[in-house]
C-alpha cells in the first residue's frame, strides 16, 4: 500500500468534487473457471483499490457517505474453518487503519445501512458495473431493477474519478515503471530465446512465470502469435517456423496493481527476411514519429491520423498504395492494414478506466468518438495532459479476409494497388508498443529501453 495519506488526500478530493450523496465502490468477487472453487486469478476493482489500497481480498463493500463523514468497509475477516484453507490473513481493521478510516462492519450490514440511507433521502453514486454478479448486486442493494442499473450509473462519480485517475502522481509512476520493466523482461526474453520449432505456447508459458515472478502476474493473456495480421490472436500450439514473424503482445502488474503493455515484432529466424525488414521499418517509423508528437494539449486522435499518414507514405513506397497520403488517411484507406487505434490509457488498468466508458476516458463531449471503422477503435481522442500514461503501438496487418472483402467492395480503388497488395497476403503483422507519460514538454518513456530497431532486435536474436 501507498502511504496512508495518499489514500485519505484521494477520498478528501472526490468528496469534495461530489459534494453530497453516498459514494458505493463494491470490490471484486472471485470468479469461477469451471466449477464453484477453481478461480481465475483475483483481481481487485481497480477505482475500489485505488481509494482504499486493500487488495486480493474479495468480498468488499467501501462507502462514504459524504453528508454525514463516515467512510465504512462492509466485509468479514476469515472464520477458524476458512483458515484451515487460507491461513490467517491480516484482519480487515489493519487494513482500514493502514488507508485512514476506523470503520469495518460486517458484510451482512450494507444492504440495511443503505437501506436506511436511502428512505431518508440520500442518493447513492455508484459505477457501471462491469460484472453479472457484481451488476446484480447493486440491483439488490439499491432496489433498482436489473435492466435499469446501468440507466442509474452516476456520471458524477465518473467524471470525478477520471479527472483524479487520469493523472498520474509521482508514487504511481515509481510502480509504472517497475511495471513495465517487468514487463521488459518478458519481451527480452521472448526476443533472445524463441526458436524455429517450439509452439507459441512454449515461450508465452516462460513469459507467464516472468510476470508472476514480478509480483503480480499477467495483466492480459499473452497474445503470442505467428499469426500477428489478427489482432489478438492468443498463443495456440502452432509450431514456429523458419521465416515466420512473431508477435508477441504482453504485460504484467506489478505487486501495486499497476500495469505494463508492450509489443515487440521479431524474426523466428535469426534474421528478418529483406521484405520483413522494409515493413518494420515503416512501423518503426510511424512510431517514433507519433513519440516525436506527444506533448500537452495536443489531441491524441490527431496523433493517430499522423502516425496513419506515414503508414500510408511507407506503404506507397513499397507499391501497396498511391495517391495522396492525406487524402488516403481521410478517405480511411489507411484502415486496410491498419484496423485499430494508436494507443489507450494505462493504470491500474491496461486499457484504464474503460469499465467506466471510453466516452469518458478518450473523450469528450466537444470530441464525440467516431462510429466509423478504424477511428471506432481508437480508445484515446482527447487532448492530452501533464501525466497521462498511454501506450503508443501502431501496426501493420495484412488481414487476408479483410483484403479479399475490401477488393469484392471495390473500395479505396484510388488508393490501394490490389495487385500487389495480393502478395502480402500470407505475410502476417507487424506492431511496435512502448509506453509513455505525458510531462511539460513532450513524453518519457516508462521502464527501460528495450531493442526496437531492426539491428538491436537482430543483435538480441544472436546473442
Amino acid at each position: 500500500m501507498f502511504p496512508k495519506n495518499t489514500y485519505v488526500n484521494r477520498r478528501n478530493i472526490l468528496k469534495q468534487t461530489l459534494k453530497s450523496g453516498i459514494i458505493l465502490l463494491p470490490g471484486n468477487g472471485e470468479s469461477s473457471m469451471n466449477y464453484a472453487d477453481n478461480w481465475y486469478p483475483f483481481k481487485q476493482d481497480s477505482s475500489f483499490l485505488y481509494y482504499t489500497g486493500i487488495d486480493h481480498i474479495p468480498d468488499l463493500y467501501f462507502l462514504i457517505n459524504i453528508d454525514t463523514g463516515e467512510e465504512i468497509l462492509f466485509g468479514n475477516n476469515a472464520t477458524p474453518e476458512e483458515k484451515v484453507w487460507i491461513g490467517s490473513p491480516e484482519k480487515l481493521e489493519s487494513f482500514a487503519e493502514k488507508s485512514g478510516f476506523n470503520t469495518v462492519k460486517p458484510l451482512d450490514q450494507v444492504a440495511s445501512y443503505l437501506k436506511t440511507q436511502l428512505d431518508k433521502g440520500q442518493h447513492v453514486h455508484y459505477l457501471p458495473p462491469y460484472r453479472g454478479a457484481q451488476k446484480i448486486a447493486v440491483s439488490n442493494l439499491l432496489n433498482i431493477p436489473l435492466a435499469e442499473v446501468e440507466a442509474n450509473k452516476s456520471t458524477a462519480l465518473i467524471q470525478a474519478i477520471v479527472a483524479q485517475r487520469e493523472r498520474k502522481s509521482a508514487e504511481e509512476l515509481v510502480e509504472l515503471h517497475e511495471a513495465v520493466n517487468i514487463t521488459r523482461k518478458m519481451h527480452e526474453y521472448a526476443i533472445r530465446n524463441t526458436k524455429p520449432g517450439m509452439t507459441e505456447m512454449e515461450v508465452a508459458g516462460a513469459l507467464n512465470g516472468i510476470a508472476v515472478s514480478g509480483g503480480g502476474g499477467l495483466a492480459f493473456p499473452i497474445i503470442l502469435t505467428k499469426n500477428g495480421q489478427y489482432l489478438h490472436n492468443h498463443a495456440t500450439t502452432a509450431k514456429l517456423n523458419e521465416g515466420d514473424l512473431v508477435l508477441c503482445d504482453s504485460g504484467a502488474y506489478n505487486k501495486m496493481g499497476y500495469g505494463g503493455d508492450m509489443t515487440r515484432t521479431f524474426p523466428a529466424s535469426k534474421t528478418f527476411t529483406p521484405l520483413q525488414k522494409d515493413v518494420y521499418n515503416i512501423v518503426l517509423n510511424a512510431h517514433n514519429t507519433a513519440i516525436e508528437a506527444l506533448k500537452p494539449g495536443i489531441r491524441f486522435k490527431e496523433v493517430h491520423l499522423l502516425a496513419s499518414k506515414k503508414l500510408v507514405e511507407g506503404l506507397t513506397d513499397l507499391g501497396l498504395m498511391k495517391g495522396n497520403a492525406d487524402d488516403a488517411v481521410a478517405a480511411g484507406a489507411h484502415t486496410l492494414f491498419f484496423q485499430c487505434g494508436l494507443g489507450h490509457m494505462m493504470g491500474l488498468d491496461i486499457h484504464d478506466m474503460e469499465n467506466m466508458g471510453e466516452q469518458y476516458v478518450g473523450y469528450t463531449p466537444e470530441l464525440k468518438k467516431s462510429t466509423e471503422f478504424g477511428l471506432k477503435s481508437l480508445r484515446l481522442g482527447k487532448e492530452l495532459q501533464e501525466d497521462f500514461v498511454l501506450t503508443v503501438e501502431p501496426g501493420l496487418y495484412f488481414n487476408p479476409f479483410l483484403i479479399d472483402e475490401r477488393r469484392a467492395q471495390n473500395k479505396y480503388m484510388d488508393f490501394v494497388n490490389y495487385e500487389e497488395v495480393e502478395k502480402f497476403k500470407t505475410f502476417g503483422g507487424i506492431r511496435v508498443e512502448e509506453d509513455f507519460v505525458i510531462t511539460k514538454e513532450g513524453s518519457e518513456l516508462l521502464g527501460e529501453p528495450l531493442a526496437k530497431t531492426v539491428a538491436d532486435i537482430e543483435k538480441l536474436r544472436n546473442n
